[in-house]
């Protein structure tokens, strides 16, 4: 992919309209469930959350979609990855917390979850350097620090 050399006032108005999306209410309401009650401690837990009857399968499938498109965007070049990452890194936090289990997910689900994701994780500098700090704090209790 190619990435963008310098952001433009066009991905300010992405970022912007970002902004506004994760601040509706029910968007809103996802991501502060997603937040305080998803953690997964094994792949079990991983695939669970991804079945239509589990309680947070809801406010899951909401929040990953959403950064889903805003990670296409900066893997497609349409928003500048390390500019978008100043304010948007909080779907990277979602990434860590499923990264552990991705191998498993995938070979239970259609194969292609995160995959934006993983690519801003692995491809571009910030989304590296973020990881480095995340995946710490966010490895599955009991695993190797």
């Amino acid at each position: 992919m190619l990435i963008k050399e310098y952001p433009d006032h066009h991905d300010a108005e992405i970022v912007m309209q970002l902004y506004d999306m994760r601040r509706e209410p029910v968007m809103r309401e996802a991501r502060a469930t997603v937040h305080t009650k998803f953690r997964p401690t094994s792949s079990d837990e991983a695939i669970a959350v991804l079945k239509q009857d589990h309680p947070l399968n809801g406010p899951v499938r909401q929040v990953v979609s959403y950064w889903e498109m805003v990670y296409g965007m900066m893997k497609w070049g349409i928003l500048h990855p390390d500019y978008g990452l100043e304010s948007a890194g909080e779907g990277m936090v979602l990434f860590a917390k499923m990264e552990p289990f991705l191998e498993e997910v995938r070979a239970q689900k259609t194969g292609v979850q995160f995959n934006n994701a993983e690519w801003v994780a692995t491809h571009t500098e910030a989304g590296k350097k973020l990881m480095e700090r995340l995946r710490p704090r966010f490895a599955p209790v009991g695993a190797a620090r």
